[in-house]
């Protein structure tokens, strides 16, 4: 075999060996990122879930997982949150998405307590216009504390929409989508939240001990 030939065989394995080493190093790169991405995400709803109920009240809500069929918001299950104490469900956490944003998904954990009250919204993921739509972020506004305290009242119904639209919750200067999104989802979730009250409140039995998460 001439040396020409051998120095091209072995460039082309020198290649593709490189290749190969590449391929793995980014394959394992997108693993490791995946992972540490949904760690983060992890991490962040369980801050979320504990500013909306405190660690004072069940340091384990974030382990107390139960789960209902929910074609009323158009789920085939719904998974959420309960915070027990003395054996009894106090409030509830669902995790919901508000698929009527003005740029898509709008990720939100509606808090209620046991009376039908809102306890706590927060806003977990969102790609509202910066300025205007992220408002809804209680980072940049507080307007997500106004459903404090608010419960869905039989024959007012229509109160759960933006003041422009005959509601009682303020919009945004040049963003009204956005809010009404929110409004209407928050609202939907109190509505399945009665319909359903007496199987969500029925409390959850944990079986195996977890890692902690600090609030």
């Amino acid at each position: 075999m001439s040396d020409l030939l051998l120095n091209i065989r072995r460039s082309t394995l020198g290649i593709a060996l490189f290749a190969a080493v590449t391929s793995g190093l980014i394959a394992v790169t997108q693993v490791l990122t995946k992972t540490r991405i949904a760690s983060n995400q992890e991490a962040h709803q369980a801050r979320a879930l504990y500013e909306i109920l405190p660690a004072s009240l069940d340091e384990r809500l974030h382990q107390q997982i139960a789960s209902l069929p929910a074609p009323e918001l158009g789920l085939t299950e719904i998974h959420f949150y309960q915070a027990i104490q003395d054996q009894e469900v106090q409030a509830v956490i669902f995790p919901i998405v508000a698929a009527d944003g003005y740029s898509g998904d709008i990720h939100l954990l509606v808090g209620i307590w046991r009376d039908g009250r809102v306890a706590g919204v927060r806003v977990l993921a969102h790609k509202e216009t910066p300025g205007l739509g992220d408002k809804i972020e209680l980072a940049k506004s507080d307007w997500i504390l106004s459903f404090n305290d608010k419960r869905l009242e039989n024959g007012r119904e229509e109160a759960w929409n933006v003041r422009k639209e005959g509601g009682v919750f303020d919009a945004f200067t040049g963003a009204t989508i956005t809010p009404r999104a929110v409004v209407r989802s928050v609202a939907r979730t109190l509505d399945f939240y009665q319909r359903h009250q007496a199987e969500i409140l029925q409390p959850v039995r944990v079986e195996t001990t977890e890692a902690e998460v600090t609030p």
